[in-house]
């Protein structure tokens, strides 16, 4: 997947080295000089600029673009880039600098997927946010491997089968199952797989890609209900 993150500083920063770490790709937009030259120097794409400016924002692809996160400082800026994103189709993380705030923009600003404040949440949370609600990172396991929970949709493959029907990548591993309402178990070769049950799986970054699109499905870009 492709995201688009405004802002290089502390939290941009740390969400970026999130998303590419697992394999996907980053774009960050910054102006001030310090920021652009760090984020440079740990190898990401930078587009010099006001984030909260559309002119900006169209240097950055955003037709290509599954998700934008607006993960300045300024609040305003943030709202401004989101607002903007959602007219290309983006899903849209917004960061706000109060968490008394919070509860406010998740009741107004509807046109935004989602509100975080990163004080209180970690890069992963962050990551989790902008990848949507059908799939969400558990864990960083290694430098190559992650623990990801994905949910069955509407344009699941495998919606339907059994898990005794599931061939996942090599190097992939099912760790846990649950049904929609249920907790997660063990999984067991005749649980069958039905809408909004959920899979656990320990994959190779680069098998997330195929296992997403067999258990997930071609399900668009990144919206509110997922990716």
């Amino acid at each position: 997947m492709r995201f688009v993150i405004i802002g290089a500083g502390r939290v941009g920063l740390r969400t970026a080295r999130a998303l590419a770490d697992s394999g996907h790709e980053v774009v960050l937009v910054e102006g001030e000089e310090r920021a652009i030259e760090r984020a440079r120097t740990e190898g990401f794409d930078v587009i010099e600029g006001d984030g909260a400016l559309e002119e900006t924002l169209q240097l950055a692809d955003l037709d290509g673009t599954d998700a934008v996160g607006a993960l300045t400082g300024d609040l305003n800026d943030n709202f401004a880039a989101c607002m903007i994103a959602n007219q290309y189709g983006c899903r849209t993380v917004m960061r706000i600098d109060e968490d008394y705030r919070e509860e406010i923009y998740r009741q107004y600003a509807d046109e935004v997927d989602e509100v975080i404040y990163p004080e209180r949440l970690g890069a992963i949370v962050t990551k989790n946010a902008l990848l949507g609600g059908n799939i969400r990172a558990v864990a960083d396991i290694a430098q190559n491997l992650q623990l990801v929970e994905f949910t069955i949709t509407d344009a699941s493959p495998m919606r339907g089968y059994s898990l005794s029907e599931l061939e996942l990548p090599a190097q992939t591993r099912l760790l846990a199952f649950g049904k929609e309402e249920g907790s997660l178990r063990l999984p067991t070769s005749d649980d069958s797989l039905e809408l909004g049950d959920r899979l656990v799986i320990l994959a190779a970054f680069e098998h997330l890609d195929d296992v997403r699109s067999l258990i997930v499905g071609n399900t668009g870009r990144a919206t509110a209900g997922g990716i």
